[in-house]
């Protein structure tokens, strides 16, 4: 079956800078569209970045437009979330998220478990 595991998230100071990782298996990677979503203590989930099956099509939200990029290794069935300039409102829960199909804007359909990102001094 689908499998997504995040890792990489952590405590940061604002400024700073991390890299999200998620591994997936249990499907064709290469064939399908890739997300990064975001919910925040108190809010609704959010998409944060999403990436087609043909890497250079990607859709950043504007919230962390030039601050964060979103990039995969077919090779590894691997997608990374690259977060830059961390401010205390990217503190959030980051899901990985499988696409339905291979655009970048296919709705999600299967999800990891998440890992926490806590930006604070």
């Amino acid at each position: 079956q689908v499998q997504l595991v995040e890792s990489g998230g952590g405590q940061v100071q604002p400024g700073g800078s991390l890299k999200l990782s998620c591994a997936a298996s249990g499907f064709t990677f290469s064939v399908y569209a890739m997300s990064w979503y975001r919910q925040a203590p108190g809010k609704e989930r959010e998409l944060v970045a999403a990436i087609g099956s043909f890497a250079p099509s990607t859709n950043v939200a504007d919230s962390v437009k030039g601050r964060f990029t979103i990039s995969r290794d077919n090779s590894k069935n691997t997608v990374y979330l690259h977060m830059n300039d961390l401010g205390s409102e990217d503190t959030a829960v980051y899901y990985c998220a499988k696409g339905r199909g291979g655009s970048h804007s296919s709705p999600a359909d299967a999800w990891g478990q998440g890992t926490q990102v806590t930006v604070s001094s």
